[in-house]
């Protein structure tokens, strides 16, 4: 019997009845806390964990929500970026055509003004041209009628003698045409 009071199974068979006694334990404060405990558990199942659960996968539920709520922010975020991207390459590419066109233009208003600029100067030059024939040209009859007013004198001083008008015109006509054809 020795040998069983020494292994821990022996001992609780040596202890008997008063085993709940010999550790300590008194049975019916257990039976009483045991009961407690199941009435505890079944009014936390029955009020409080449901409740609980509720909350839980209320609060589950929202924390998805938001997690696809914030995937579809990204996405849409990564859209309107690619679309800001897209415009802005649209807006640098127009704005390179109206400069390319607004350098196209002042060539073309550059080369008009000085299409223009060498049209009104061959104008001017012309214009020049006519005045200096016109002008030529009265000086010649001026220069006309001086010779023959100083031709006239010159041959009353050599003929002494005064010509009529007709006689004068008709003299010098013909020195002037001679001068002129030789």
């Amino acid at each position: 019997m020795t040998d069983l009071l020494y292994s821990p199974l022996g001992y609780l068979a040596a202890a008997g009845p008063n085993l709940f006694q010999g550790l300590g334990i008194n049975w019916e404060l257990l039976v009483v806390q045991a009961g407690a405990f199941l009435i505890l558990m079944w009014v936390l199942g029955k009020f409080v964990y449901p409740y609980i659960i509720n909350s839980i996968d209320e609060r589950r539920k929202t924390i998805e929500d938001g997690l696809a709520n914030a995937k579809k922010a990204e996405d849409n975020l990564k859209t309107a970026e690619e679309k800001t991207a897209a415009m802005l390459m649209k807006a640098r590419a127009e704005a390179d055509e109206i400069i390319k066109r607004g350098q196209q233009e002042a060539m073309s208003a550059i080369e008009a003004a000085e299409d223009k600029a060498k049209l009104r100067t061959a104008q001017i030059i012309e214009d020049g041209r006519r005045q200096l024939q016109v002008d030529i040209e009265a000086a010649r009859k001026a220069l006309r009628k001086e010779t023959v007013s100083f031709v006239s004198m010159a041959t009353e001083q050599i003929i002494h003698e005064k010509l009529d008008v007709e006689k004068d015109a008709a003299l010098i006509r013909k020195v002037i045409d001679k001068k002129e054809s030789a």
